[in-house]
């Protein structure tokens, strides 16, 4: 894959960077939800359908796990990545990524697949895996034009599986949304024995004009920059790895 380095849309994501503190404050001054750290996700209508398939949605993300492949570490993904998560301790299974939609992976999970196309907005959508003994270290999202929903698929009892958002501690549960702003920085633990299994849904902030334009302007500057091309590139590699393991074990049990 060639890379965007040294292209236009190079300079743009550095002009993003410098800008973005500009750009989060006009979106948050715009926008129709709250700016809080933690939001409520009763006022998404989508949050309840998506809710009522946690079971179908936790079913499909246990099947990729338990496939030959399995589900590649995020640093594998996305290296920028590797900065904040050590190899193999968080996993992710990209449905949606940026904008892009993985059609065999949407394919493979056909119950979350129509799930999350309800999600006016939609940007990205994964099966996020914390393993044991994992933290993620304090770090922030890229935009308050963002949203993020966790919907809690296989969540360890007790205390030691959470989450900092700015100076709020939160916990996941099984079949429940938590709605949170990642511009703001946080931070997450597994300190248990037992994977975190949750689907991560990020979709565009409901916002006034011109707040939405200025989302929209951000993360179409974004979608196209280096970051995203070559997260895409990994995911089409790794999907052809898998490939190859499938046809191979598949010729191996053949008589």
């Amino acid at each position: 894959m060639q890379s965007t380095a040294g292209t236009p849309w190079s300079f743009v994501l550095q002009a993003g960077k410098r800008l973005r503190y500009v750009f989060d404050r006009g979106i948050a001054h715009w926008s129709l939800v709250s700016n809080d750290p933690v939001i409520d996700a009763e006022q998404f209508d989508w949050v309840a359908p998506l809710r009522e398939q946690w079971r179908a949605i936790h079913a499909e993300a246990e099947a990729m796990i338990a496939a030959p492949g399995g589900v590649p570490s995020l640093a594998e993904i996305s290296p920028d990545h590797g900065r904040i998560a050590q190899p193999g301790h968080w996993r992710s299974y990209f449905l949606h990524g940026y904008g892009y939609p993985i059609d065999a992976h949407l394919r493979a999970c056909p119950a979350t697949a129509a799930a999350v196309a309800r999600i006016p907005g939609l940007n990205t959508a994964f099966f996020s895996i914390l393993m044991p003994g994992t933290h993620i270290p304090d770090h922030r999202g890229v935009t308050k034009g963002l949203l993020t929903c966790h919907l809690g698929l296989a969540v360890p009892a007790g205390l030691g599986c959470r989450m900092r958002v700015g100076d709020r501690m939160v916990h996941w549960s099984d079949g429940q949304c938590l709605t949170f702003d990642d511009s703001y920085r946080h931070e997450a633990w597994n300190e248990t024995d037992q994977p975190r299994i949750v689907l991560l849904v990020q979709f565009r902030r409901p916002a006034r004009l011109p707040g939405r334009i200025l989302a929209r302007l951000f993360l179409w500057a974004v979608k196209r920059t280096r970051f995203v091309q070559e997260a895409r590139h990994n995911i089409a590699q790794w999907d052809e790895a898998n490939r190859r393991i499938e046809a191979m074990a598949a010729t191996s049990t053949t008589p």
